[in-house]
């Protein structure tokens, strides 16, 4: 049994996995404290299915990019259950898990979210379904004037361009109306995969993937840490 955590943006969840097969995910929407809703739901889906912690085989955290705040709540409550319980830890990058259900249908795709100052962060694969590049930070306009042929698009970011796509790509633009529920149903799937096959990562070292650093504070970068995506 894995449990499978994700508080990359404002739309949260967890989701219980099994044996490949996905029994239980939770959703909610909070502007600013995922941890009044996350460990609450944690308890109250074991207690549903007659579980506790030591009974999981894993757990598998969303690493953004996304919110800084939102981010360490997930990844902090996950390294917390895993280490307590010597429990497999496994993180994914949150755009892998948007588009990973649409991979491998021999058309290329663009996972997105939106980092704000009018910015987008995409991951972008090719048709075979293999990364084309690093996760990049850019303006909407830009990915536009980038395809030449057609694309899926897919993730939280479409929230905010949308009509551009469609209104600019016409035909050449598949947009994938956004659902929480299917990145979580990644997460847990995938996770539990990659724990079978390849064991956790270290919790040690593992980190959310920030891609810029928040606007508080000093100094100002973008932190690119890599981390194992969806093989």
């Amino acid at each position: 049994m894995l449990l499978a955590i994700d508080t990359s943006t404002r739309y949260a969840g967890i989701a219980l996995a099994q044996d490949g097969q996905v029994i239980s995910i939770r959703n909610w929407y909070s502007k600013t404290n995922h941890s009044a809703n996350l460990i609450p739901a944690i308890s109250d889906v074991l207690k549903q299915h007659e579980i506790s912690i030591k009974d999981l085989d894993g757990i598998a955290c969303a690493l953004g990019p996304g919110s800084f705040s939102a981010l360490r709540v997930g990844l902090s409550t996950a390294k917390a259950l895993a280490l307590a319980d010597g429990i497999p830890l496994m993180g994914i990058k949150t755009l892998d898990l948007e588009a990973h259900a649409f991979l491998n249908n021999g058309i290329p795709v663009n996972g997105i979210c939106d980092v704000g100052r009018q910015e987008i962060a995409v991951a972008a694969f090719e048709a075979t379904g293999k990364q084309i590049e690093e996760t990049t930070i850019m303006k909407p306009e830009e990915l536009i004037g980038r395809v030449k042929h057609l694309t899926i698009f897919c993730g939280e970011g479409l929230m905010i361009m949308e009509d551009k796509i469609r209104n600019e790509l016409g035909e050449l633009g598949i947009v994938i109306p956004f659902c929480p529920s299917t990145r979580l149903w990644s997460l847990a799937t995938c996770g539990e995969r990659l724990i079978n096959e390849k064991g956790g990562n270290d919790i040690r070292t593992l980190q959310p993937y920030y891609l810029r650093m928040p606007s508080i504070g000093t100094p100002k970068r973008r932190d690119v840490v890599p981390q194992r995506g969806i093989q």
